[in-house]
């Protein structure tokens, strides 16, 4: 293996682990039971999302940690980011619902990029639609309508 490759598989793990952890949700933050639940469904399902979208990059032949790293600096605000160990979120406003979809946001963008790159000519630029099908057909209607549109 070559540094490039540690570096990514490492990048991967990490952000593995950053996807899994807990979101921490506080219930006395809700006014019931029923919006507790319907927040922590959406913390669910872009933990879902995240991780698919994570598993694809993971089998990526040419994906760079170079490539991963941009699209953090680039996708949501730059406020997931690398540091060389681990990855660190910095908070808009409620840490708990945004972590994950920081994540997609990021995995989709370098997703994104990695797939216009062999579309791209001198006088040829990817449509949304060519990656939105593109996504819809690696990760799935639901995972590209919620990231890739």
């Amino acid at each position: 293996m070559n540094t490039e490759t540690d570096t990514l598989a490492q990048m991967l793990e990490q952000l593995h682990r950053f996807i899994r952890q807990r979101p921490g949700l506080e219930p006395a933050n809700y006014g019931s039971a029923a919006s507790y639940r319907k927040e922590l469904r959406q913390i669910t399902r872009d933990k879902r999302d995240a991780e698919a979208m994570l598993f694809h990059v993971w089998r990526c032949h040419g994906m760079t940690p170079e490539l991963v790293g941009n699209a953090a600096k680039s996708a949501f605000s730059g406020r997931l980011t690398w540091n060389g160990t681990e990855w660190e979120y910095t908070a808009g406003q409620y840490w708990p619902t945004e972590y994950r979809k920081a994540a997609c946001v990021v995995l989709a963008f370098a997703l994104r990029t990695y797939w216009s790159e062999p579309l791209r000519t001198y006088w040829f630029q990817p449509t949304l639609g060519k990656l939105f099908r593109q996504a819809k057909n690696t990760l799935g209607v639901g995972v590209a309508k919620r990231w890739f549109r």
